[in-house]
């Protein structure tokens, strides 16, 4: 058994990693072909370094690796060495493929795809794969760097959704390439008019951007009930908790047809686990019967925590006083008639 926790373990981290590298691709390509060739500007450093690359040529691959260095520095600080880890990773991977990308794409494919389609074509496009790139990498534990790190600094103590906090500062990147001049690929100097334009077609990008990182974070994070009717409970039990790690109620229960008495087993998990888990029950008994259903939140050990409350004994204390002080509502008096 410990074997196979091992084997399940190793492999985790290798498609943690792949599933990294895939969604860094996805985001790099988004911005290659659908953004940068239509002079575009969206969020975080890569908007940061695209509004560089505009007014000043600079390859966007250099100044996203140096401007990501103090905002990776403050993540490691602030989440862990595993965010860490695995953001420097995803930022020299983005680095290299933002410089490489733009050189090596054919412009026909770019032509075709993104130029011919028009800008507000692109802008959905782009944000719908720079989001879902944005979404596979922060639901592994890692990030594309800038505010993506802002991001997680703050989820981690308060319950605000990752993609809001990135619409609010990516919406003041968007805003500040008013401040700085333009140029096209071909040289030529981009009228304030069009900037207008392209600042309206970033806040749709943005927009696109957030929602869909919310959508694939939700998806990815959701969790599930189990209620598993089995003779071999004890033995499903001692499985599930040893071995899968999860644990497991146990609930009394009654047969009304063959009035016999009996247990059921519920075990809450993540929806990505729901076929490692069936696979277990399997194993032991395949003649179980099971019932799935979704939950919306699960707070505790092993899922989410309750964040913004204050830990400890004083914290408890100022958290009643606070219920305590606020007002309750008066209800009205009924006339007597």
């Amino acid at each position: 058994m410990k074997n196979i926790v091992l084997k399940k373990s190793l492999s985790g981290h290798l498609k943690d990693y792949l599933i990294l590298t895939l969604g860094i691709l996805i985001y790099v390509i988004a911005w290659s072909v659908f953004l940068v060739p239509n002079n575009m500007v969206g969020g975080g450093v890569t908007g940061c370094s695209s509004i560089l690359y505009y007014a000043f040529n600079i390859p966007m691959g250099y100044s996203y690796f140096a401007l990501n260095g103090v905002l990776l520095i403050v993540g490691v600080i602030m989440i862990g060495a595993g965010l860490g880890f695995k953001t420097i990773y995803a930022i020299i991977l983005a680095s290299v493929g933002l410089n490489l990308f733009q050189q090596i794409m054919p412009v026909e494919i770019i032509d075709i795809l993104a130029i011919k389609n028009g800008k507000l074509m692109c802008t959905i496009m782009g944000g719908m794969m720079a989001g879902a790139g944005i979404g596979m990498s922060l639901s592994v534990g890692g990030s594309t760097g800038g505010t993506d790190i802002i991001a997680l600094c703050i989820n981690k103590y308060r319950n605000v959704s990752p993609g809001r906090i990135i619409m609010v500062s990516d919406i003041m990147i968007i805003l500040s390439s008013l401040l700085f001049p333009s140029y096209t690929p071909d040289g030529e100097l981009v009228e304030f008019a069009d900037k207008i334009t392209t600042v309206v077609y970033g806040l749709i990008f943005v927009a696109v951007n957030s929602y869909v990182i919310d959508l694939y974070l939700s998806g990815s994070k959701q969790s599930v009930q189990v209620f598993i009717m089995s003779r071999k409970y004890a033995e499903l039990a001692d499985a599930i908790t040893n071995i899968f790690h999860r644990g497991v109620t146990v609930l009394p229960a009654k047969g009304w047809y063959t009035k016999s008495e009996s247990q059921i087993l519920m075990v809450i998990t993540r929806k990505t686990d729901l076929n490692l888990l069936l696979k277990y029950v399997k194993t032991i008994d395949s003649d179980a019967f099971l019932s799935v259903s979704y939950v919306t939140s699960v707070y505790g050990k092993g899922f989410d925590t309750i964040k913004g409350a204050n830990i400890g004994e004083k914290g408890k204390k100022d958290d009643l006083k606070s219920v305590s002080s606020e007002k309750i509502p008066e209800a009205p008096l009924k006339e007597n008639r």
